[in-house]
């Protein structure tokens, strides 16, 4: 049995086209709609990537995060020359923290100082805006009312029409 090259792959990128037509993609969508399919789908991660890290920043979590990576590089370097549990009680020894503890310990104290005080009265406080509505007034007028009809239900005294049966 004789052995055959194997064929030329094309490229997924695009297919050839006569030059009076639009290039296409395999997947049948223009070459201009796929990028901008592409650039929509790109921009809605970065948005939301940037969303998610400014919300950590915000409420200090970003500290806590480089806590945990401190905490693994501690754990990983303890391994080497230790049983796990002891890298374990060495790690969370408040005793021995590493450099970058250190520098998390001094980061969270400083953002710490600078939140406002919580009985900090000193700033008044406005109101910008109160609108208070008037309550409502619900007033039953029977004059303005219209009557209601009588009901009267019909009921058949005579017996129903039914043709007579067929032989």
């Amino acid at each position: 049995m004789a052995l055959r090259a194997a064929p030329a792959c094309r490229s997924l990128t695009s297919v050839p086209v006569a030059p009076d037509r639009e290039a296409v993609s395999p997947f049948g969508l223009p070459a201009a709609a796929k990028r901008a399919l592409f650039l929509a789908i790109v921009r809605r991660i970065l948005a939301t990537a940037a969303l998610v890290f400014a919300w950590l920043c915000a409420n200090g979590a970003l500290l806590d995060a480089l806590q945990v990576v401190a905490w693994g590089r501690m754990f990983a370097g303890y391994t080497e020359t230790m049983t796990v549990s002891a890298a374990l009680r060495e790690t969370f020894n408040p005793a021995k923290p590493c450099a970058l503890c250190r520098r998390v310990a001094k980061a969270k104290e400083a953002a710490h100082q600078q939140l406002p005080a919580a009985g900090d009265q000193s700033a008044p406080k406005f109101v910008l805006a109160l609108h208070t509505p008037a309550a409502p007034v619900f007033a039953n007028d029977p004059g303005e009312w219209i009557e209601r009809p009588s009901m009267k239900v019909c009921q058949r005294t005579e017996p129903v029409p039914v043709p007579p049966p067929r032989a």
